[in-house]
């Protein structure tokens, strides 16, 4: 009789599970599909609203830079595509990323012109800004999003839970519906207006290929991830770390780095051939990927430099020369205990925190960082979301709170509502985590102070006009803020790395004394 009450009247527990059915592992694939299709819908949903630069003359914005750069793949031979001509201006948007971003741009141009023409034509489509054109625009990174990212994600969510992760298995559908759904990437890209998606897609991959043991196959791809972007390199001194710290610890270890070598040194060749006709053309291509002219920073960015610049003034006191080689030092000196630490602890576990401190490192002291470059470190926090939710919490909410003024400029605070509230209540899901549970501390109350001081200044930044003499005053606490907050990730990270080493040790003593 009372089973039969039981079921007669289902809890609030079972309603609430019942609510994120799609959540859990019962009919995983129906479930990757629901999630897959709802992301889809969601980053249409975005796509809908405006984008950087829009009907703002004379150079627009980023939607136009990529446009302008299918316009000049198509009508020009490889070897002008970063040559400045008068064909070719070079200040009109000039390409500045590595040779598979301008492939990428090509194939993506004969996708347009296929349907309309002007939208590539040679100097008359720069500014085009006609519907079928935006649509179409949209289309190339929706398509390039489900053909890349998509499929990676779901490559990492089968490694991560079959080979890696030891804890229970019910959390997989929830991490990939975080992953995907990732509120910054979809902004940037299907908001804004990038390609992020690609070298993510490519970076994820190439993570899920290493963690299966598939070293020379996640070489390649990580390569392919560093030329289509070059701020992929982030990752690089992880990914050199835990690689060679695996090849110190095989049976023929020249043997092994020999292969991870030539593996992309060949991937290197196929990508730069066109370039590699003369000593001089690889270097003029290297020299667009550098804009050193642009100085440390720009804009507000929450990194080291920026944060800082409020106390020193970092472009005055220092020359261009002088701030390379400072950055060159600070990021090479924060990095490289990570490295050293992923090659004499080189665990799976270890590669995943250090990606996460090598990416925060690159964004805190290297040159010319951007504010959607926190969307790098904020790839490895994604993927510790089930085992470290609670940085992967934070880190997303800051990440947030440093890219709402860019979003504000491009108009997109309807969808930054949205999707803030959608991982919310995504996060919030009741899945199988670590860490799910907080006791009340004086941690606790700090957490919901920094929380309710993020959301209080969303609104002034949208309602308060700032004083006259201080104009980026609200910018410069927002930075502040987020900087604080990232360093304090980035600590965590790195003290992980520690205890990774310290348990790694053990281990080895303990083997000694079997």
């Amino acid at each position: 009789m009372e089973k039969k009450k039981k079921a007669a009247n289902p809890t609030s527990d079972d309603s609430e599970s019942n609510l994120w059915s799609f959540l859990t592992p019962r009919g995983t694939t129906a479930s990757f599909v629901c999630i897959t299709l709802f992301a889809i819908l969601v980053r249409v949903a975005v796509s809908i609203h405006p984008y950087s630069g829009a009907g703002t003359p004379p150079k627009y914005g980023d939607y136009e830079a990529q446009r302008h750069w299918m316009e000049i793949t198509l009508n020009l031979p490889v070897k002008e595509w970063y040559r400045n001509s008068t064909v070719n201006d070079l200040k009109y948007w000039g390409l500045d990323y590595p040779p598979l971003t301008a492939y990428q741009s090509y194939i993506h141009g004969l996708f347009l012109r296929f349907f309309d023409p002007q939208s590539v034509a040679l100097f008359t489509s720069r500014g085009y800004e006609s519907y079928i054109g935006k649509l179409l625009m949209r289309w190339t990174v929706l398509l390039s999003d489900v053909l890349i990212f998509f499929p990676a994600v779901i490559y990492f969510v089968t490694v991560y839970y079959s080979a890696t992760h030891d804890g229970p298995k019910s959390g997989n559908m929830w991490h990939f519906a975080m992953i995907l759904l990732n509120p910054c990437l979809i902004l940037i890209d299907h908001g804004h207006f990038q390609y992020n998606c690609i070298s993510l897609g490519f970076t994820v991959a190439a993570v899920s290929a290493i963690l299966s043991d598939r070293d020379i196959f996640g070489s390649i791809l990580f390569t392919l991830s560093l030329n289509h972007k070059q701020m992929s390199a982030y990752f690089a001194p992880a990914f050199f770390g835990y690689l060679f710290g695996k090849c110190l610890r095989r049976q023929n270890p020249f043997l092994e780095v020999l292969k991870l070598g030539l593996a992309v040194l060949g991937t290197f060749i196929v990508l730069w051939w066109p370039y590699l006709y003369s000593l001089e053309a690889p270097l003029e291509v290297l020299s667009r990927l550098a804009p050193f002219e642009r100085g440390i920073y720009e804009d507000y960015v929450a990194n080291f430099w920026c944060t800082t610049s409020v106390i020193v003034k970092w472009k005055r006191l220092f020359s261009t020369q002088a701030l390379r080689i400072l950055s060159l030092v600070s990021t090479v000196s924060t990095c490289l205990p990570s490295m050293m630490l992923l090659i004499l602890a080189p665990s799976r576990r270890n590669f995943l925190f250090g990606l996460l401190s090598s990416a925060l490192s690159f964004y805190f002291f290297s040159f010319q960082v951007h504010e959607k470059s926190i969307l790098l470190p904020l790839l490895p926090a994604s993927f510790l979301a089930i085992d470290e939710p609670l940085i992967f919490r934070w880190l997303t909410y800051f990440a947030l709170l440093s890219l709402f003024p860019l979003l504000r400029r491009d108009e997109l605070i309807l969808p930054y509502i949205a999707l803030y509230g959608l991982f919310v209540l995504l996060y919030n899901a009741p899945v199988q985590r670590k860490d799910i549970r907080e006791t009340r501390s004086h941690f606790t109350t700090l957490k919901y102070f920094l929380i309710t001081s993020s959301l209080l200044l969303h609104i002034v930044y949208l309602m308060v006009t700032p004083p006259r003499r201080y104009p980026y005053l609200f910018e410069a606490v927002m930075m502040l803020l987020c900087f604080s907050q990232f360093f304090f990730i980035f600590m965590y990270a790195n003290m992980k790395q520690w205890e990774f080493l310290k348990l790694s040790s053990q281990i080895v003593r303990e083997k000694k004394n079997l």
